[in-house]
């Protein structure tokens, strides 16, 4: 059993071997503002994009089909719900124009698993032990050239993911944020700190609608004119709309949870003003942290519904993060450096080059491997016989 195993994992473990380059932080003359299409009309549509459900087939995460996990989520107030199931792209349940075709790739024992929009199939490949950088990062690019849309699932809960390796991942346009007990995001900061740009959604990643814990935990605030895919995906890729952590109201109290959903703390307005970013709140907060490079603490105000900060030529990037009183937690896209003069934005296309002589080697060894197992296999049969 062990053999076959090593087998499987030597048999699904192809991969270039590449060169990541160093990490190099946002510089430049000018600030970018994710902010910047901020339009009040349509603000603020709640979404959620990572939701399991009943799919026909064995592979169920979940034991409730689409329509009914649509109809719980409009008792909390959201707007958008995709449906997110792994390897499967699912139908909307009663609306075509809401189609989103995504879905969780990955099946791997690591759980390195990305949220793919806007593919018209599902990419079946995965590595049964993608351990390396190199192996994740060429699983992000079969993704990227797919797809509109690719998010690198729940860092925090994928084994390996390193300082080292978030150093080296590049092209994603999202980060899953707040994927576990912490609020601090750190490896979000590790990745921006390399000079990788990312968006961030906070997703529910719901396996259990009916577990006051499970829903509406997590959520995002889209300034998007509808749900439709043209209009989702167009402020996807701008980065107006900001994530929250929700607690679980009530702690099982049906009715408290629905009514404290309708009526939570939101942004008034964000944005940037010369090289001063700013935040408005509907309420008073806990604490609003500025957060920047090396996941360093910038500034903190306390008590208020307002703050700013001037960003210095030697801050790469800035974000915000809000506590309020009853445990909510907001978290803004970040605003980082670039010119632009050269660019859109401070995202950067992934810059990893192929290691011919390595990727050669990697590969002869996982064929020596596989060759080897089978030989044996047939060996020990050959004996038995």
């Amino acid at each position: 059993m062990v053999m076959f195993l090593v087998l499987v994992v030597a048999a699904t473990s192809v991969s270039p071997v590449y060169n990541f380059p160093e990490p190099v932080p946002f510089s430049g003359p000018d600030i970018f503002n994710p902010y910047r299409n901020l339009d009040t009309t349509h603000c603020w549509k709640r979404a959620n994009f990572h939701t399991h459900t009943r799919v026909e087939g064995w592979a169920n995460e979940c034991e409730v089909w689409p329509q009914g996990v649509w109809d719980e989520y409009q008792k909390y107030g959201y707007d958008i719900v995709t449906f997110s199931n792994h390897n499967e792209i699912t139908t909307h349940p009663f609306d075509r124009e809401l189609q989103v075709n995504v879905y969780e790739h990955g099946y791997n024992l690591l759980k390195y698993h990305k949220l793919v929009f806007g593919s018209k199939d599902v990419n079946g490949f995965d590595h049964l032990l993608p351990i390396f950088a190199f192996q994740r990062q060429w699983q992000m690019d079969m993704l990227l050239e797919e797809s509109d849309v690719v998010m690198l699932n729940h860092p925090l809960r994928t084994p390996f993911s390193s300082r080292g390796t978030m150093e080296r991942l590049a092209g994603y346009h999202i980060m899953e944020l707040d994927s576990g007990k912490s609020t601090d995001n750190e490896y979000w900061d590790w990745a921006l700190s390399a000079g990788h740009y990312s968006f961030g959604l906070a997703n529910d990643d719901l396996h259990d609608p009916y577990r006051s814990s499970a829903i509406a935990v997590r959520s995002n605030f889209l300034c998007t004119p509808s749900g439709r895919w043209e209009d989702v995906r167009k402020v996807l890729l701008e980065g107006c709309y900001y994530s929250m952590r929700t607690p679980n109201y009530g702690g099982g109290d049906w009715d408290v949870k629905q009514a404290k959903n309708r009526s939570m703390p939101y942004v008034e307005d964000i944005g940037l003003r010369g090289d001063t970013i700013f935040i408005r709140l509907s309420e008073m907060a806990t604490s609003i942290e500025v957060i920047g490079e090396n996941h360093t603490l910038l500034k903190k105000s306390e008590q208020t519904d307002v703050a700013e900060y001037r960003m210095e030529r030697g801050d790469p990037y800035a974000r915000f993060i809000v506590r309020f009183p009853e445990g909510e937690v907001l978290y803004s896209n970040p605003f980082a450096r670039y010119n632009v003069d050269f660019a859109d934005s401070p995202f950067r296309k992934p810059a990893h080059r192929v290691n011919v002589a390595l990727t050669v080697l990697w590969n002869t060894l996982l064929l020596v491997i596989v060759v080897g197992i089978i030989r044996g296999y047939r060996l020990l049969f050959k004996r038995r016989r």
